[in-house]
């Protein structure tokens, strides 16, 4: 049966960033198209100046580079068997762990299962790669599997194969996951620092007919994006 490979980052993920929102996001790809994909982005790289292997990444966008970037962005519109979904967190200072019984890590693996149950159905498999956070997340993660097969009634475990921490330069498709963070997470924060940064995002709302800081319709496969905030009793 096909396996699905799900790439997934995050942007002003940490606890005292002093930064009021959060972007985590997915692409998903089938693992048969992985290479492909892959080498189309390395080509992307090349046709650019770039070395292949370098790492492309939304702090490393300029002004020279806006054509490469766009059409990274053209790539994934390109193609019917690659999906993005996002969750934006708008108001992290609200944030009450004791309320819940929890910590900021187990909140932050809680964001997590609302990025990926919507990603993940019963009867596919998937392998599940997150950019490292930390050293600590092997055992979160572990539960985080477990967590999304039993939401699917699936005991045995054989829907989510995997949850694995990788390195983001090592995977292309990873990076165009920061790619598209960085850019929901800019418009977000209504930043205007950088021209390039503000055409590729305004190119990214223009291409994927979204306004980046509303939630979808659920419906939504190609381009997803779901805004969650604290509840303020």
């Amino acid at each position: 049966m096909e396996i699905i490979n799900v790439y997934c980052d995050e942007s002003c993920h940490l606890p005292k960033d002093h930064i009021d929102t959060m972007v985590i996001g997915a692409i998903s790809c089938p693992l048969q198209q992985v290479k492909l994909v892959n080498k189309e982005i390395r080509n992307i790289k090349t046709k650019h100046g770039l070395n292949p292997f370098s790492e492309i990444k939304w702090t490393k966008i300029s002004r020279n580079k806006i054509s490469l970037y766009k059409e990274l962005i053209d790539l994934f519109f390109s193609v019917d068997y690659l999906n993005f979904r996002a969750v934006v967190v708008k108001g992290k200072k609200y944030l009450d762990h004791s309320k819940y019984n929890q910590d900021y890590d187990d909140w932050y693996y809680k964001m997590y299962f609302y990025l990926l149950r919507e990603i993940v159905r019963l009867g596919g498999h998937y392998a599940i790669y997150l950019d490292k956070k930390d050293t600590q997340g092997v055992k979160k993660v572990s539960l985080l599997r477990d967590i999304l097969n039993r939401s699917l009634l699936d005991f045995a475990g054989e829907t989510v194969r995997k949850i694995q921490i990788v390195e983001s330069h090592e995977i292309e498709l990873l990076q165009l996951t920061d790619l598209f963070i960085g850019a929901i997470s800019y418009f977000n924060r209504e930043l205007n620092t950088s021209i390039a940064k503000v055409e590729i995002t305004n190119y990214l709302i223009s291409v994927s007919k979204t306004s980046l800081n509303y939630s979808t319709p659920r419906k939504a496969e190609k381009f997803n994006i779901f805004v969650w905030t604290p509840r303020r009793d």
